[in-house]
């Protein structure tokens, strides 16, 4: 790799390696120490091409569910089998890897700077921002920026918007995939909420077994099926159809929303 060579986004891609692997140093044992993580799926990350793959995924924390996916997707890549054992995989991390994150967020601290240079595309939120309900409209180049990352690599994205369960997915998504006909890879994360605070960064609770299951790639029609249909088809593909909340006892579902409203985030 050249000294100086960068990816589209003008990121030293020497200096985003780096950034990879001391953040995978630093955060390893928190998906296989203080907490476990239990993987399935890893032989569909190895099948997958380089490029226009878009992983779509609820959400649970701010950071460390994309934390773990960077973990889980460079480990199946080297050649683990459903597991992050041997930290040795990120040596040679997937440097085209990205993922799409409020821009806001990202500017709150030398931190989340540091997080953003590893790999996010900020877009900024249509629907909130500051804390506050907004309507705006969306911004064309952050569009064209998801679009520059598919083109390069793999993108994840959190189509819901925010770590509420059972949130309505943002239509946004389904116009990315029609207008750029990405794979989609669905990714269905649990224990993540109970693990760590809402951004993600501070271990609330250890013993925690968390869970991360990569799907097969969705069959979608670009051409002709509907935007609501494709969100429709994330929506079951990623569990958070509104239809899932039938199964789930009244009681549980207050506890979630009851556990959100004390899990603000704070920089």
């Amino acid at each position: 790799m050249g000294l100086f060579k960068k990816n589209p986004f003008g990121h030293n891609l020497l200096l985003k390696k780096w950034l990879i692997r001391l953040l995978a140093v630093i955060t390893h044992k928190r998906y296989r120490g203080f907490n476990t993580i239990e993987i399935e799926g890893s032989d569909i990350i190895r099948k997958l091409p380089p490029q226009n793959v878009l992983f779509v995924s609820n959400h649970q924390t701010y950071f460390a569910d994309v934390v773990a996916m960077f973990h889980v997707f460079n480990a199946s890549l080297s050649g683990r089998e459903d597991s992050i054992k041997n930290l040795g995989y990120i040596w040679q991390p997937k440097l085209n890897m990205y993922y799409v994150a409020a821009a806001e967020t990202m500017k709150k601290s030398l931190l989340t700077k540091i997080l953003a240079y590893a790999g996010s595309i900020s877009v900024e939120r249509t629907w909130r921002s500051e804390g506050k309900d907004v309507n705006r409209k969306v911004k064309f180049s952050d569009i064209s920026n998801i679009g520059t990352a598919l083109n390069d690599g793999w993108v994840i994205t959190f189509p819901q918007g925010t770590t509420t369960p059972w949130k309505p997915l943002r239509k946004g998504t389904s116009h990315i995939i029609k207008k750029y006909k990405p794979i989609v890879v669905p990714v269905v994360i649990d224990g993540f909420r109970r693990s760590f605070d809402k951004k993600g960064l501070r271990i609330k609770k250890k013993g925690i077994l968390q869970s991360m299951v990569i799907k097969e790639p969705l069959e979608i029609d670009y051409d002709n099926e509907s935007f609501d249909s494709i969100i429709e088809k994330l929506e079951y593909a990623i569990e958070q159809h509104p239809s899932f909340l039938k199964v789930i006892p009244k009681s549980e579902l207050m506890a979630y929303e009851e556990e959100n409203k004390k899990r603000k985030f704070r920089v």
